[in-house]
């Protein structure tokens, strides 16, 4: 099921995009022609990977309840009818737009690696890198908890209110769709040697294919706790003895005050302006700031005169992800055990020191991180927009399809494989310790406008996500299309670049993945300059988004064929 090797980043869902799972479960964009129609509605909205979801999100809205408890009552919706993806046993981050203080807050609901767990456990074990799978993959998952904490600061409704669509359907049972169809079955082999996963998410050995209908009870009792019980049933309670005597049984380091001291934490969102547009996004432990230090590089040049996917643009934003990636690979970590240069990273000076970096007809081989010190010295994305016009950018990942591939006995989610992301090496600043947040690749966005809230959207998919969050906004700011245009039109991936884990960039320059709807005339002009390109129907990632018209007073949603997703307004 991996597809690291690919270089794709390894989110759930680019894991699963990249897997051969035949004709009926890949779908790809081409030119920037519409593949459907821009939701427009004047109440609220809600863009999630799952029809099912923004169902649940938008009824919660019609209720009454506002973006944060709609954003919730969908990502728990989304952790049943998508669980390769998802699910409680991931990690979440937020960033929310409260309508009444005109405020943006970002919250890290990201976990962290057990006490009882060093890197002398794998230098023992003759490892040289964390398991890509089983329980020394394994952090704690924060996803409940940051739920309890977007709900008590913004929320207006109960767990048992938020998680009652949720518990009705995992006991009822959902159609399973196509496109997460596709990904089950591309996880069949590895949930099948874990007895527990098995009996979890293979109903007669098998995945089940689109259309029929999948049940979870086990997952159904697990909220039914939360809902009594609230997160402390999580941290404190049932679910986390469970979790505990299920690593002690199977080789893990998981101990009951890995759970007890978890916290979430509300941090403060990092921004760089872009042609008058204030992206934001989350600073490390997350790659969020990626984007932003492509953005400040690429603002140089006049992207519209260049050309929408032209040979020249594309080969720009690689070398322009290229350096993002290099400093990626050194400065990301958890702020909480060193200083991170974010500031000097985000800076226009240090763009322009960059962009001096790129040679216009010739890919770079060798990339190594920049200076950044200017002292002269597979996930699922969602989106909720209120009647107040508040704003939740929501994103929640296992990190591979199924995270660990281990469900722990009867709760019914797989528990997440997030510390994989950690480096072993004894000086790097994402080293593996203890109690400690590994390098995260989920990251939500958000734009503001003369200090009001623009757009809110995600994409997601391992290292796609910084590169498509770039190329959504250059296809709005620059080329001027609508939500949906932005997301349908082809994109560009590319993979090799060093990572936050160590390994080092392809000695090639790594790989330029094409999407139908760019000629051959601009992949053979990237090959004339140095770039190794080839087509491919997926690691593109998966886009949802909300554009407040304020004009008209209506909300503009978007969501790509390239899920099953939908964007639903009333």
């Amino acid at each position: 099921m991996s597809r690291g090797s690919l270089g794709y980043g390894l989110e759930t869902v680019t894991a699963a995009e990249t897997a051969p799972h035949g004709p009926g479960y890949e779908r790809t964009a081409g030119h920037p022609r519409q593949s459907r129609s821009v939701t427009i509605a004047k109440n609220g909205m809600v863009a999630t990977s799952h029809p099912l979801a923004a169902q649940v999100g938008v009824d919660v809205l019609k209720a009454g309840g506002n973006a944060a408890d709609a954003a919730i009552a969908a990502s728990a919706m989304i952790g049943l009818v998508e669980p390769m993806s998802c699910g409680i046993g991931g990690d979440l981050f937020v960033i929310y737009w409260d309508a009444k203080t005109k405020k943006l807050y970002g919250l890290n609901a990201s976990g962290r690696s057990p006490y009882d767990l060093n890197r002398e456990v794998f230098r023992k074990a003759g490892l040289k890198d964390v398991p890509v799978y089983g329980p020394l993959s394994w952090s704690v998952p924060g996803c409940v908890d940051g739920w309890e904490a977007l709900r008590r600061r913004f929320g207006t409704q109960s767990f048992a209110q938020l998680l009652k669509p949720s518990i009705d359907y995992a006991e009822q049972g959902f159609a399973v769709s196509e496109v997460i169809a596709g990904y089950w079955k591309g996880s069949e082999s590895s949930l099948s040697q874990y007895p527990d996963s098995a009996r979890t998410y293979l109903p007669k050995g098998l995945a089940p294919k689109a259309g029929e209908v999948f049940r979870n009870p086990n997952l159904g009792a697990t909220y039914r706790m939360l809902a009594e019980r609230g997160r402390d049933a999580f941290y404190l309670g049932p679910i986390a003895i469970e979790i505990v005597k299920f690593s002690q049984q199977n080789g893990g380091y998981f101990s009951l005050r890995d759970f007890s001291e978890h916290t979430s934490e509300w941090i403060e969102p990092v921004s760089a302006n872009y042609r008058g547009y204030d992206v934001w996004e989350l600073p490390p432990n997350g790659q969020g700031i990626a984007a932003l230090e492509m953005l400040n590089i690429l603002e140089a040049h006049d992207v519209k005169a260049i050309g929408h996917n032209s040979a020249d643009l594309l080969h720009l934003f690689v070398e322009a992800k290229k350096l993002a990636f290099a400093d990626r690979a050194k400065f990301y970590a958890d702020p909480a055990f060193a200083k991170l240069p974010v500031k000097e990273l985000i800076s226009k000076e240090y763009a322009a020191r960059q962009l001096k970096r790129i040679d216009p007809q010739r890919a770079a081989l060798d990339v190594p991180p920049g200076d950044p010190v200017l002292s002269q010295g597979d996930t699922i994305y969602l989106t909720v927009v209120d009647k107040d016009r508040n704003c939740c950018s929501l994103i929640q990942s296992n990190f591979h399809g199924f995270g660990s591939q281990m469900v722990p006995g009867n709760l019914g989610f797989a528990l997440q494989n997030r510390g994989q992301l950690f480096a072993l090496d004894d000086t790097h600043l994402n080293r593996l310790e203890p109690h400690k947040r590994p390098f995260h690749t989920i990251i939500p966005a958000f734009v503001t406008k003369d200090g009001q809230p623009w757009f809110c959207f995600g994409v997601m998919g391992g290292d796609m996500q910084p590169q498509g969050h770039v190329q959504i906004l250059l296809n709005l700011i620059d080329f001027g299309m609508n939500v949906q245009q932005a997301g349908d039109a082809a994109r560009v991936s590319h993979a090799g670049s060093a990572t936050p884990t160590g390994s080092p960039m392809s000695p090639d320059g790594g790989t330029v993945a094409i999407e139908a709807g760019i000629p051959d005339s601009v992949a053979e002009e990237l090959r004339r300059r140095g770039h190794k390109v080839v087509r491919s129907v997926g690691g593109f990632g998966g886009y949802q988004g909300i554009l407040l018209d304020h004009r008209n007073g209506t909300l503009h949603g978007a969501t790509e064929p390239r899920k099953d997703g939908a964007a639903v307004g009333y």
